[in-house]
């Protein structure tokens, strides 16, 4: 594939960077498209990402929604008809502003402002369009055979939410038509997955913007689901020796100066809120709570290492085009820890989580993931603390440990946490990108803020280490992570509904009522369909609305025999059986977590 470099040449497209090229232009086509169709259309940024391309644009009072993408699509398309050529050019950081803000282009103007002033910037132009952009990109509009405009959403510009909202246009673009095909068909089976949709259709949960954006609500059938992975994990950790705790979803802004929370991360914090002459903030993460309570008493080396849990209720301000379901709220709940530790405890702590992060990956049948060891860019003085030392020694203490305890990993640049290096499990759900489910974090840096001590061996008084540590992330995402795999079918002890009694007819009623009675004292979570339909759309009904793993089926057989007949949603296939067997065989598959 040719391409036009911002030097003027034409030459060959390395393999490596022709998708992005290709998005790269399309990006500019898309932003080409949008100035016909809205004359007063201004743009920010309009960059090519690994998934496909966006422009961030200011559209005045108007509001663009996905209804309003065939428009923009059929105008890219006559442009690429157009085979207009796409030429480049360059000015002085003067003449590029003066050129900008006649074209009234407020925010590139601003943009490239913000460079050196010896900076030489490029533009590309095809037609009437004309663009900043270091290129390279195609040397005609035609040779862009194969893109597709997927979504409307918002972005704040710079991501500062302090300036305006702008309207964010997403698409993709490819090579062929045959991998824009194979987009479409992965599009599909994550629209069949989508927990936001499963979660509707299941009564899981809810939003609403009256209560707020990225504050879903639990409904009862997915409430139920929730307090299962809260026991699942409690007890797992209650075995592994964790005292469970509750602290407030508030702190004072104080408590985050101390952390260093609030050099660090003010801007995903909620606004402060001013309360009798002390500031509060909704709280972003519970380590601070966690490090008060620690200091709350005296400590020997005999207390450790102290493992202190909490399935926490936290509040980060997300911006709303970044919201998604219980994926990505702005309220969530963290299965959080922090594991007190003195240095040579570090070793077998750090295996003990290890160990039980891939536990319960065994127990979810998780077996798609990769370990990341994400250090510090020493090069970044704004988001790490400043402490080369302490870096040195977390980083190579974490790296020896985990590599003595023979867990594969990769290493990634600019991943850690602002206090320390952390490890990272990675997961690949059945569609979309990998993401962090798990984590554990090496922090020499709070204990010190914190002035935390213990008294060791020989009298004198030492610093622990904490370990922060998640392992189902949170609640919520990791529920939404189920919901995607399973498509909402649950196993049995995780199904909001695990068992519905099916009446074939009202003769079969009584019985049915007796024995769903009996299902409910046996704590297990049962539902009677009483509606006057036939048993063939109950079973659908149960099967592939609800996804109900057992449906138990009452005939007039059943009722004279005293028996029940069990459809299996797994296998589909109807067994006949005595009730109490029944019973033992769905406690025995809870008790397992199969």
């Amino acid at each position: 594939m040719k391409v036009l470099f911002n030097d003027g040449h034409v030459g060959e497209c390395p393999e490596e960077l022709e998708l992005r090229v290709l998005r790269h232009s399309a990006a500019h086509i898309m932003a080409q498209a949008v100035k016909r169709l809205y004359p007063d259309a201004h743009f920010a940024y309009g960059p090519a990402t690994d998934e496909g391309f966006y422009y961030d644009i200011d559209i005045g009072d108007r509001t663009l929604s996905d209804e309003d993408l065939p428009a923009v699509e059929a105008e890219m398309q006559k442009i690429v008809g157009e085979n207009l050529p796409f030429k480049v050019s360059s000015l002085l950081r003067t003449e590029a502003v003066r050129l900008m803000q006649e074209r009234g282009e407020k925010y590139k103007a601003e943009h490239i402002s913000d460079l050196p002033e010896d900076a030489v910037i490029t533009f590309y132009q095809q037609g009437e369009y004309i663009d900043m952009c270091v290129g390279p990109h195609l040397t005609y509009t035609k040779a862009l055979k194969s893109f597709k405009l997927t979504a409307v959403s918002g972005a704040y510009w710079k991501n500062n939410r302090e300036n305006k909202m702008l309207t964010r246009l997403n698409g993709v673009a490819f090579r062929t038509k045959e991998e824009l095909a194979e987009y479409e068909r992965q599009a599909e089976e994550a629209k069949a997955r989508d927990h936001r949709r499963i979660g509707k259709e299941m009564k899981l949960f809810m939003t609403d913007d009256l209560v707020g954006k990225g504050l879903p609500m639990f409904l009862p059938k997915g409430y139920a689901v929730w307090q299962q992975l809260e026991a699942y994990i409690k007890e797992k950790e209650r075995m592994l020796g964790y005292q469970h705790v509750m602290t407030p979803c508030v702190g004072t802004v104080g408590l985050y100066e101390t952390s260093g929370h609030w050099a660090h991360y003010k801007e995903n914090m909620f606004p402060v809120m001013e309360v009798e002459d002390e500031k509060f903030v909704l709280r972003p993460m519970n380590c601070p709570h966690h490090m008060m309570i620690y200091a709350n008493q005296r400590h020997s080396y005999r207390d450790l290492p102290l493992r202190i849990g909490e399935i926490a209720h936290d509040f980060r301000f997300e911006p709303s085009g970044t919201l998604k379901g219980i994926e990505r709220g702005r309220h969530f709940c963290q299965n959080d820890a922090h594991l007190f530790v003195t240095p040579d405890q570090i070793r077998d702590e750090v295996g003990r989580v290890v160990d039980l992060i891939f536990d319960v990956y065994k127990d979810f049948g998780i077996t798609d993931y990769r370990c990341v060891l994400s250090l510090r860019d020493p090069e970044d003085k704004v988001k790490y603390y400043q402490d080369d030392e302490m870096w040195t020694h977390a980083e190579s203490a974490l790296r020896a440990v985990l590599t003595e305890l023979g867990v594969q990993f990769s290493e990634e640049i600019g991943e850690a946490a602002f206090y320390g290096p952390k490890l990272d499990v990675n997961v690949k759900p059945a569609v979309g990108a990998e993401y962090t489910l798990s984590t554990c974090q090496l922090d020499f840096c709070l204990p010190e803020r914190f002035h935390l001590k213990y008294t060791d061996r020989d009298g004198t008084e030492k610093t622990p280490v904490v370990l922060h540590r998640a392992i189902l992330g949170s609640l919520d995402r990791f529920m939404a992570y189920l919901i995607e795999e399973t498509k909402g079918a649950f196993p049995v002890w995780l199904a909001p509904v695990q068992i519905k009694v099916l009446p074939v007819s009202e003769k079969s009623l009584d019985y049915a009522g007796k024995v769903y009675e009996e299902l409910r004292r046996a704590h297990l979570r049962v539902e009677l369909d009483e509606r006057n339909e036939k048993i063939g759309y109950k079973i659908r009904s149960a099967r592939q609305d609800d996804k109900v793993p057992y449906m138990v089926i009452i005939g007039e057989k059943e009722s004279e025999e005293g028996k029940i007949s069990v459809r299996d949603r797994a296998t589909d296939r109807t067994a006949t059986c005595l009730l109490e067997s029944f019973v033992e065989k769905v406690r025995e598959e809870i008790r397992n977590h199969r």
